[in-house]
């Protein structure tokens, strides 16, 4: 059965990637209604994002929380059923194949699983680096066999990998692209990046925006335009 559309202003995702919960919820406001999903990683969350999230939650504003998580199964285990609690949409784990085991048997009827493939600043040298034998396209495919076969709900991969990917899982896994760079903007610490429309075009299903809406002169104006060009890309 085709997944259900997804409305186009629910495929931004923007990456509130502050470093106070006071930062972020100034940026929210800024923004209004042009965003209906937000993602908290890290550096937010470490500084009680976690609060936020509930918040936001109860506005009617869709949530990921993005910690990836990749522990022993019961430390994962246990982490995502306070994840869920939160009423949160999208988690992130490693795509290894305990850890997304462990994170499926524990995500309760509303939480949907995300598995990391290969994170986006990396590159082939990078992989090489870490020790693995695979190159990035190979270990891409490895582990969104090995993330469909376990029941995880969707992929996390860049926009380079989106079109190969969909080919392999089909239409019933969520595909999230972050490294996405609108034309024109500063590329930073990532390595394979792609504009809004490409990504959709290819395949994607949602897309993560951190930098160019976050440090944008206008938020609501530069999220707006990402919107349009979703849309034109018919997303």
């Amino acid at each position: 059965m085709k997944p259900a559309p997804i409305p186009s202003r629910d495929r931004l995702i923007v990456a509130l990637d502050l470093s106070s919960v006071e930062a972020a919820e100034a940026l929210i406001e800024r923004i209004g209604d042009s965003v209906t999903f937000y993602k908290i990683g890290y550096q937010l969350g470490y500084a009680g994002g976690l609060s936020l999230a509930a918040k936001l939650a109860d506005r009617g504003k869709k949530l990921f929380i993005d910690f990836k998580l990749h522990d022993i199964g019961n430390t994962v285990s246990k982490g995502i059923e306070s994840i869920a609690k939160l009423g949160a949409t999208f988690a992130t784990v490693h795509a290894y194949p305990q850890t997304m085991k462990a994170a499926v048997d524990a995500r309760g009827p509303s939480l949907k699983i995300l598995a990391v493939t290969v994170l986006t600043s990396y590159d082939e040298d990078d992989l090489h680096a870490a020790g693995y034998r695979l190159g990035i396209s190979e270990m891409v495919e490895a582990r969104a066999l090995q993330a469909q076969a376990l029941g995880v709900d969707g992929l996390v991969c860049s926009g380079e990998e989106v079109a190969t990917v969909r080919g392999i899982v089909g239409p019933q896994m969520a595909l999230v692209t972050p490294g996405i760079r609108p034309a024109g903007s500063a590329v930073g610490d990532q390595k394979r990046v792609m504009t809004p429309g490409r990504a959709i075009a290819s395949g994607a299903d949602y897309l993560v925006v951190g930098r160019p809406v976050v440090d944008a002169v206008d938020p609501k104006a530069a999220a707006e335009m990402i919107v349009a060009e979703i849309v034109e890309a018919g997303g």
